[in-house]
């Protein structure tokens, strides 16, 4: 259901695409959504008339907002991405400078998967690669904190849910002024609120943004090495499970492919599952525009 707001109130939504752009083409190859346009359909579903731009800031050649441009967004996303937050790398540099000097502009972030990784790092804190290995498709059994359960960005989630994931690093030292929201077995970390130099950023690791369709697509895509980390036996498994994920999207009702996917409503209905992206929407976002 859209959002109430004020007629005059025109929002206007950066989507920062964490993807460099040989990524990208591969999402293309492979039929994997990409998550720029994830995130622009559910903000679409919940702000009809917002205007969003995509900047590939992993691209070196793309030019990125400074100074007083940095305001001209009312918010701005962050998407995932598949480079690694913690190697000196000016794909990834660069993102840090830009997520620091949007925290001093004041203009509210949020971000998935990629998203709590840099708002950790930005901030002072530390990602490093998870010694449980991947975490994919499904997070089980996350369960909110005592400050989780007082939290606006988790207001309407359950105390434990489900959420689609797929990563490999984790944020290991919550920064100053950090504050984790969410966690599960896998992974501490698993939301992310963070005050810094004025700004602040609420994150996840799992992926508010994505549905059964889209994680399916992604866990075609993501076969070989499935396969190889020991979570399939072959490849062809893999395609039938991604099938059925998508099965389900189509035909939500299916008691048989629910059991089959052990999944329930945190993941088949939207009000749960984009509760997040809503959230900041709504309590982050319009009332720094309304201030």
């Amino acid at each position: 259901m859209p959002i109430n707001v004020e007629v005059d109130l025109n929002i206007a939504i950066c989507i920062l695409n964490g993807y460099p752009r040989p990524s990208r083409e591969n999402f293309d190859r492979l039929d994997v959504g990409h998550p720029h346009d994830l995130y622009a359909a559910v903000l679409r579903r919940y702000l009809p008339t917002v205007h969003i731009d995509v900047l590939f800031v992993a691209d070196l050649d793309q030019s990125l907002p400074q100074g007083t441009a940095l305001r001209s967004y009312d918010g701005y996303i962050w998407t995932g991405s598949d480079l690694t937050i913690y190697h000196d790398d000016p794909r990834v540099t660069r993102q840090v400078e830009l997520a620091r000097a949007i925290f001093a502009a004041g203009v509210p972030m949020f971000g998935s998967c990629w998203g709590v990784q840099m708002a950790a790092v930005a901030a002072g804190g530390e990602v490093r690669r998870n010694p449980r290995g991947r975490e994919w498709g499904i997070a089980r059994n996350i369960r909110r904190t005592a400050a989780g359960r007082n939290s606006q960005l988790l207001q309407g989630k359950p105390d434990c849910f489900d959420a689609f994931i797929m990563h490999l690093d984790e944020v290991t030292r919550v920064p100053p002024g950090g504050t984790v929201l969410a966690t599960n077995d896998h992974t501490p970390v698993q939301a992310l609120a963070v005050e810094y130099q004025g700004g602040t950023f609420w994150a996840t690791q799992y992926h508010p943004e994505y549905n059964l369709y889209e994680m399916g697509r992604l866990i075609a895509a993501r076969a070989s090495a499935l396969v190889k980390e020991g979570f399939f036996p072959d490849e062809a498994a893999v395609a039938a499970y991604a099938s059925q994920m998508k099965a389900l999207h189509h035909h939500p009702e299916d008691r048989t492919l629910r059991e089959a996917l052990a999944v329930g409503e945190d993941i088949l209905n939207p009000d749960i599952r984009e509760r997040e992206i809503r959230n900041w929407l709504e309590y982050l976002v319009l009332p720094a525009l309304r201030r």
